[in-house]
């Protein structure tokens, strides 16, 4: 049985990494991709996992390949295709650690993902399955994304979704939403960004949003992220905002998956369960949530900056219990 087994896209970000001696912006290779960024938190801190996607049968498909059992991560469900390129996203960076990306995914192997090649067993022997909107962008990999939602669901197995709104990869935003609110009605936990849920709602009153998304999807856990704010949660009629940590942050890209990743983690080793979890509970998950999102905000590149479990217990402030 695994914690948590993931779908979705895996690539190669391109993380600026200084200027060469003609002044030039360098870039240094890093794995990326918000699922497998989930999965690769989950296990550093030994959560058992596993990664369905595709990449390139070639360089940059084979550095992923490595990178994932190098982190613990199962390989079983990772195709390779010998037809189409890895995925490459370009990340720019402004002063304050805030990115933006620039994708060559046309197509890339992460959407060339066929339903046959998703491995339901995989799916239909994990605690949580997650997975994210990007991998429904493009058919074939929307197909197979959603067969392997509706076997989890059908396995009453706990669905975690983060739409992780990217305009550049959609075909135009009234797609990006139209699909995005496709994939919420099979989610459980939703992890959304403060412009996610001003760009799918129209509403930006984080109380009025949660709550119509929580009505209209009858999800059970809302998580709005606020960077370097904390996260706003709604669990019921229960709501908080939980405040972030203070760190100099000089990379961001990732956070969102770590912080994800790392409530997941706690979600499991709480061992919750609907009807016995409080909203004390949710609020201690986001508190380790928010911690080590941060520190993972204090290094370059996202797999490369995810931070150890004894840190994260030390920034909060050495609780054992975690």
């Amino acid at each position: 049985m695994y914690d948590v087994v993931a779908l979705g896209e895996m690539l190669i970000d391109f993380t600026p990494a200084g200027k060469s001696e003609n002044g030039n912006t360098l870039f240094e290779t890093n794995p990326g991709g918000a699922p497998a960024n989930v999965l690769a938190t989950l296990a550093k801190f030994n959560a058992k996992t596993a990664f369905i996607g595709k990449v390139g049968a070639d360089q940059f498909g084979s550095f992923l390949g490595d990178i994932l059992k190098k982190e613990n991560i199962d390989t079983q469900g990772l195709v390779y295709s010998e037809d189409v390129n890895t995925t490459l996203a370009f990340v720019h960076l402004s002063e304050n650690g805030d990115r933006s990306f620039h994708f060559y995914r046309s197509p890339g192997a992460d959407i060339m993902l066929d339903e046959q090649e998703v491995d339901l067993a995989l799916v239909q022997n994990t605690k949580i399955f997650h997975f994210g909107s990007l991998s429904m962008t493009h058919e074939p990999a929307k197909t197979a994304t959603l067969k392997a939602v509706k076997a989890a669901q059908e396995s009453d197995i706990i669905i975690s979704y983060d739409p992780n709104l990217r305009p550049a990869l959609w075909k135009n935003l009234s797609h990006a939403k139209e699909t995005i609110i496709e994939g919420m009605q099979y989610a459980d936990i939703l992890k959304i960004s403060e412009e996610e849920l001003e760009f799918i709602t129209g509403i930006t009153d984080f109380e009025e949003g949660t709550q119509f998304l929580y009505d209209k999807f009858d999800l059970k856990i809302v998580l709005v992220t606020l960077g370097s704010k904390g996260c706003f949660y709604r669990f019921g009629k229960d709501t908080g905002h939980i405040n972030g940590f203070k760190v100099n942050a000089v990379d961001t890209t990732g956070a969102g998956d770590m912080f994800l990743g790392s409530f997941l983690y706690q979600f499991i080793k709480q061992d919750a369960s609907w009807n016995s979890l409080q909203a004390t509970g949710v609020e201690k998950m986001i508190i380790f949530a928010n911690a080590a999102a941060a520190l993972g905000t204090t290094k370059n590149g996202a797999i490369p900056a995810i931070p150890h479990l004894d840190s994260v217990r030390k920034l909060i402030g050495g609780e054992s219990n975690y």
